[in-house]
Order: C-alpha cells, then structure tokens, then sequence
C-alpha cells in the first residue's frame, strides 16, 4: 500500500483537539476498509465495467481470426428432368435423375494487404485503454463510497449536536419561563427563546432528512445498509506540492491513460482500412463429388484442386479512399482528446490538492474557534446571572458554539474526501493501492483464455469472471 493515514478522524472528535482512534469496537462496526471492499465486490456499475472489458478482449481473437483458415463444406441434393428433341424427333424421352453434389474447400489466408497485423494491434489497443477505463470506474466507486460512509459519519454527528443543542434550548426556554413568571425578565425573552428552540427543531429535521439520504446513497453502492461507522482518516498521499501532483495525474490518470490507447488504436485504424487498396493474397483448396451432374445414367465426377488466388484492387468506387481519409481525421481528434484529458487530471488533481490544503487549515481554525467559543459561552451565562447579559445574547452565544462544532464536522470531513479525491486523480486509489481486503480483479484472466482459442463458446461469463 502506497499511502499512510495520519492520525486524523471524523469522530467525536469536538471534544478532543486530538485524534479519537478506539482501541476496541464494537463487533457489528463497520470500517471504512470493509465499506470499500464490499463495493469493489459487489457494486453493479463495476461489474457490469468487467463484463464490458471482456466483450472488448473478444476483438482480439477477431482480429487474429484473420490468420486462420476458412474451411466450409457444400452439399446439394435434387432432381433434374430431361429430353432430348431432334427436329420432330424424340431422340430421348422424358427421364428424371437424381443430383447430388458435395465439395469442400480450405482458404488460406497468405497476405491481406496488412489489415490482420493492423487488425490486431487496434484490438490490443483497444483492450488496454478499456483496462484503464475499468480503472478509472473502479476508482469513480470506490471514491463516491468514501464520499457516502464520511457523510453517513457526518449527518449521524450532526444530527447528534442538534439533538443535543435542542435539549439545552428546551432546558433553557424551561428557565426562562420560570424567570418569567417572578418578574426577572420580559415576555419577549421568552419569546426569542422559543423561537431559537423552534429553529433549532427545524435544524434537527433538515439534518435527519440529510441522514436518510446519505444512508440511502450508502446503500446502493455497498449494497447493505451502514452498521456502526468508524471514524476514518484521511490519507496521505506522498506528494509534496501541488505541481508534482498535477505531474504524476497528467502521466497517470486513468483517463488519461485510456485516452493514450484510444489514439493508439485511431491511428491503427488508418493502416486497416487502408489494407482494403492493396492487393491479397489466398490459397484454396478444394474436393468435390458430384453424381448424375451431366447424364442420365449413373455417373460420378471425383476431383480436387488447389489454386493460388492474387486480388489487385483498382477501383472500388472511392469508398476506401474516404474512409482511409475518415481514419485520419479520427486520430487527430483522439490526440486533442489525449491533450484535454492530461489537462483535466492536471487541473482535478491541482484542485484536490488546494481542496485539501485548505480543509486541514479549515480544521485548525474552527478548532481554535470553538475553543474561544466555549470561553466566550461560559463567560455569557455568567453575566447573564448577574443581569448584565440577556437571554438573546446568550442563545447567540449558544448559537455560535453550536455553529462552530458544525464546522468542524464539514472541515473534517471534506479533509478526508479530499485525501481520497487527490489520491483518485493521481489514479492511486485502487483496491490495490489501499490494500483492500479482496481479492483484486485480474483483468488479463478472460483475455488469456480467449486470446488463441480457435472454437468453442467457453463457460467463462458462467464462472462468474
């Protein structure tokens, strides 16, 4: 695994500047590995990204089938009916006889204007830039996974601080009420009062309704509803500026690499269609048998041959011509594609990094926050005893509090997708990079198997591959 995690969790962390990393939990908690593991095993969307990649490995067997022989045979089975007339004559009369004409042939392939050389090296192409696509969606899910379980942690904490923000109101609008009635304060303290409890309330449902969502996002790409989450941490990728992360996206972006193959494979389409201008070369043999082909009496005509077959094409009616052109033009639009795709990782992974640069000062600040905050609270319910404060400026100072812890909670997990988002756009977050508990999909095991087979349909979609 080529990350470490620093010791930085999304947990109940508002009460500690530190870390809290449990040293036990509980049996059905669910971590972030397992999340990832049983997305990259089980999401549709990668599976059916698999199953893609192997119906783009069956272009190479395609592609050297043109190496190959044909080899076909032919029957035919009939009846003739003939006569024989001369001048008024009947030379012959009506006779019915039995046809029946068998051959078989073999054609050999020699030369084919070099579209089976060009043939192939497309589909090796085209496989290979579909193995970075499949990298590129493995990492889409298991980037929206961390996306989904840090915003269940997220909404779960925050739904946390606004039940518990709701009861100190409700205990608070309790006192007052009790203030009220001896005279200590005024109806519109009660009424601010209830209003904050009111909005708070509101807070709260927003907050659940939030929840609801995310485990529902959860669901789908896991596959099973979230357990008792555990805290991540965020991951550190081993880069040292934001330059040097835009450098290694722009070498090694799935899409990008994918994008690298794809003008591989436009450029060897110009070579294949051209192969249709040059001339080809077969070789056929052939056996027949044919009985009463000529003759009314039982005749049979045995045989075989071989010939050598030259073809110089000279004019097709320009089609060939227009679509070596078409080739062409392909692949300058995929080496613009290759540009603007290497532009892009560049730009994602530039703006990861400063996404996630800022998040980590986000975290300090709002920390150093709250901690004015908590001051500044204690010191306001202390005047507010004595007369000097009233009942709002408290509830704002409880707001602010309650604001800040908020915060947090967003800093710290924006730091964590962030780690993952950076990670993802230097193509690093992998099964593989994170060392995944799985067993990681090997794309060259259908590819092997089918490469060279010259019959049969295999069992290899059966297998579960």
């Amino acid at each position: 695994m080529i990350f470490s995690r620093p010791a930085l969790a999304l947990s109940a962390l508002l009460m500690a500047p530190a870390a809290l990393v449990a040293s036990h939990r509980p049996a059905a908690a669910q971590s972030l590995q397992e999340a990832l593991a049983l997305a990259y095993s089980n999401n549709p969307t990668l599976q059916a990204a698999r199953a893609q990649l192997r119906a783009v490995d069956e272009n190479v067997p395609q592609a050297l089938a043109g190496w190959r022989p044909t080899v076909q045979i032919t029957t035919g089975v009939g009846q003739a009916t003939t006569s024989t007339n001369s001048a008024d004559r009947v030379v012959a009369p009506w006779r019915a006889r039995d046809i029946v004409s068998n051959q078989a042939s073999v054609t050999q392939p020699i030369y084919r204007g070099g579209r089976t050389t060009a043939s192939t090296r497309r589909a090796e192409n085209q496989v290979l830039a579909q193995r970075a696509r499949l990298l590129a969606t493995e990492q889409q899910v298991l980037s929206d996974t961390v996306n989904a379980y840090v915003a269940v942690i997220r909404d779960q904490e925050e739904v946390r601080l606004n039940i518990n923000n709701e009861q100190v109101l409700t205990r608070q609008l309790q006192a007052t009420n009790e203030r009220f009635r001896v005279g200590e304060i005024t109806r519109t303290d009660v009424a601010q009062a209830e209003s904050r409890l009111a909005g708070t309330r509101a807070s709260r449902a927003d907050a659940e309704g939030r929840l609801q969502q995310s485990r529902a996002t959860f669901s789908r790409l896991v596959g099973q509803a979230p357990r008792a989450l555990v805290a991540p941490q965020p991951l550190r990728v081993p880069l040292a500026t934001a330059a040097e992360a835009g450098t290694l996206a722009g070498q090694n972006n799935p899409n990008v690499v994918a994008a690298l193959f794809d003008e591989a494979a436009a450029r060897d389409l110009v070579d294949v269609n051209f192969a249709s201008l040059l001339p080809q070369v077969s070789v056929t043999g052939s056996t027949f048998r044919n009985d009463n082909s000529t003759s009314t009496t039982d005749t049979r005509l045995n045989g075989t041959q071989v010939t050598a077959n030259l073809t110089v094409p000279l004019y097709q009616g320009g089609a060939e011509y227009a679509q070596v052109r078409q080739a062409r033009q392909s692949a300058q639009q995929a080496r613009q594609v290759v540009d603007d795709q290497r532009r892009l990782a560049t730009q994602q992974a530039t703006s990861a990094w400063e996404t996630l640069t800022a998040a980590r000062a986000q975290v300090d600040s709002v920390r150093a926050q709250i901690r004015a905050a908590e001051i500044a609270l204690d010191g306001v319910q202390r005047e507010a005893i004595v007369g000097s404060r009233t009942t709002l400026d408290v509830l704002n100072a409880e707001q602010e509090l309650l604001n800040a812890r908020v915060s947090l909670v967003r800093a710290l997990a924006n730091v964590i997708t962030a780690s993952h988002s950076l990670a993802a756009s230097v193509g690093r977050l992998t099964a593989r990079d994170l060392g995944l508990p799985v067993q990681v999909y090997d794309m060259e095991a259908y590819y092997r198997e089918v490469r060279n087979r010259w019959v049969g349909f295999g069992d290899y979609a059966d297998r579960g591959r």
